[in-house]
């Protein structure tokens, strides 16, 4: 039986940005190497830059739904390798997420581009922080949320505009912390001016935006666990 995603509100998100001595980084060094050579032979254009993932967590519901957090700097490849090893241990990724939806009800979906770390999958404009997220000593997750809107899609979105709460969908490695953002426009409308955007860019993150008004829509798309309990969350069926 596969694990059930846990989904919780929370009004403010505390992410403290630390120094932390990874044991998966340092102990499987050798095979982090390895499984980066197989990776950017099959997909050249993937860059070892340097990420934020998160050591700690809490959540205290008593305290007006506050997430504590506490990030680490470490490389991609170590990242890439461990979300691909199944995530043993205790460090898990943290990422802001856009939850899209239109003004007629659609949830749009971006489908990743063949040559990124998770081409084909299907989930909402998201990365994982990086160091540009970093604001004095804390993880700026809604300035991620903005950012990677705007590079991923061309929507640019002021962040006063923002809904202030966040739905975090907590499932194995990952604990995706989720922006609802309603856009003023119908879906195929938002597509379209996406797909012009995209066709500018000399090499788009995303091959496009794929719109969900069901669940049944995800039968043609590749969606990750996380994103379809969210979903599900949202139509309100049971987790």
């Amino acid at each position: 039986m596969s694990e059930a995603a846990q989904i919780f509100q929370v009004a403010h998100i505390e992410a403290q940005v630390t120094t932390y001595d990874w044991p998966f980084e340092r102990e499987r060094a050798g095979d982090i190497a390895a499984h980066w050579r197989q990776a950017i032979a099959r997909k050249p254009a993937m860059f070892d830059g340097r990420v934020l993932l998160a050591h700690r967590l809490d959540h205290s519901p008593e305290d007006g739904g506050l997430l504590r957090s506490a990030y680490f700097e470490t490389a991609f490849s170590a990242f890439l390798a461990y979300r691909d090893f199944g995530f043993p241990g205790e460090v898990y990724n943290g990422f802001a997420m856009a939850a899209l939806r239109s003004a007629d009800g659609a949830f749009l979906l971006g489908e990743m581009g063949a040559h990124t770390a998770s081409a084909g999958m299907s989930y909402f404009p998201a990365g994982t922080p990086d160091p540009g997220d970093v604001v004095g000593d804390s993880v700026d997750l809604a300035g991620s949320v903005v950012r990677e809107l705007r590079e991923e899609t061309g929507i640019d979105l002021p962040r006063e505009k923002l809904d202030p709460s966040w739905t975090i969908v907590r499932l194995g490695g990952r604990v995706a912390c989720m922006k609802p953002i309603a856009l003023a426009a119908p879906a195929e409308e938002i597509v379209a001016e996406v797909d012009a955007f995209l066709a500018r860019e000399e090499e788009p993150e995303l091959a496009g935006l794929r719109i969900v008004r069901s669940m049944a829509d995800l039968e043609r798309l590749r969606v990750p666990e996380f994103a379809r309990a969210y979903l599900a969350h949202a139509f309100g069926r049971t987790v």
